[in-house]
């Protein structure tokens, strides 16, 4: 069985990795590699880190940076407060489940993408329609998330707080949200990455200023480097966020055990000790004549 690496090796490892993954693009791209990919329609990484310089040295990269992360922020922080609790409120009440719950299945499907034209439609101005692309790409995970944490809570944490006489608020505050918490959280973490993905389409749709309009920009140029620059940028930005979420909901969940996964090992069942033969108790004789019987 091999031992764990130590935090810096492990670290080191995955610097290793990306510098591996940058080298091949670097190999197949200066050397114009064409089998069944075309590697030489492909900027360098030289080329995009030229360009990635380029744009840090200018005002735009800034406010595009500053734009796209204030439209995530908005609109995930609402679908955040308004997932949980309509999730809550619909695994609760039936009553809500019951107005509710047809709706929002109904919607769900529904790629946010798709919801661009309404959003154009619906809201005076691209930057409220991009807000509310974003809100409905993160609200479906956070809802649905919320909803299965809390109808998986075992009922016997309700009824005690019930014994010592708590009251509906009480049973909220203190069984239902801190019991649903790891689930509410996986959905965060799968909200925060559609966001992503839905405001940059819809910066490209609709959008003045952002990552994802100046990415699209670049591409109507044949600038490829810049939209290496804008995919790399997105990368980081959604990473960066997921991780910042990542990071919440270990340290809100911190009263959780926690179980550490060493790959290759053997988790080792402890087995009862088996006492010595001096120290064992003789077979009563009532026993062994209730044995002798049961086996004639």
């Amino acid at each position: 069985m091999s031992r764990p690496l130590p935090k810096a090796g492990r670290y080191a490892l995955r610097a290793a990795s990306l510098g591996i993954a940058l080298g091949v693009w670097q190999l197949l791209t200066s050397l114009d590699i064409d089998l069944w990919l075309r590697f030489s329609q492909f900027p360098t990484v030289a080329d995009v880190a030229r360009a990635f310089a380029d744009r840090l040295s200018g005002p735009d990269y800034w406010t595009d940076l500053t734009d796209s992360l204030t439209r995530i922020l908005t609109g995930f922080l609402l679908a955040a407060v308004l997932g949980v609790a309509t999730g809550v409120l619909v695994a609760r009440s039936r009553l809500a489940e019951d107005l509710l719950g047809p709706v929002l299945e109904v919607v769900r499907p529904i790629p946010a993408i798709a919801l661009v034209p309404v959003a154009i439609l619906l809201f005076p101005s691209n930057e409220q329609g991009i807000v509310f692309i974003t809100f409905t790409a993160a609200f479906f995970p956070v809802l649905v998330s919320t909803r299965h944490a809390v109808r998986a809570l075992t009922p016997v944490w309700e009824e005690a707080v019930l014994t010592m006489g708590g009251g509906r608020w009480r049973i909220l505050a203190s069984v239902v949200l801190p019991g649903a918490l790891p689930g509410i959280f996986g959905g965060l973490s799968v909200g925060i990455g559609v966001s992503w993905i839905c405001v940059i389409s819809a910066e490209m749709i609709s959008g003045q200023y952002g990552v994802g309009y100046r990415t699209w920009q670049d591409y109507t140029v044949v600038n490829y480097a810049g939209v290496f620059v804008g995919m790399v940028t997105i990368g980081v930005l959604g990473w960066l966020t997921s991780t910042a979420v990542e990071l919440l909901g270990r340290r809100l969940t911190r009263w959780l055990p926690r179980t550490s996964y060493v790959a290759g090992a053997r988790q080792k069942t402890p087995r009862a000790a088996t006492p010595p033969a001096r120290l064992r108790k003789a077979p009563e004789p009532e026993a062994e004549e209730a044995r002798d019987e049961h086996l004639v």
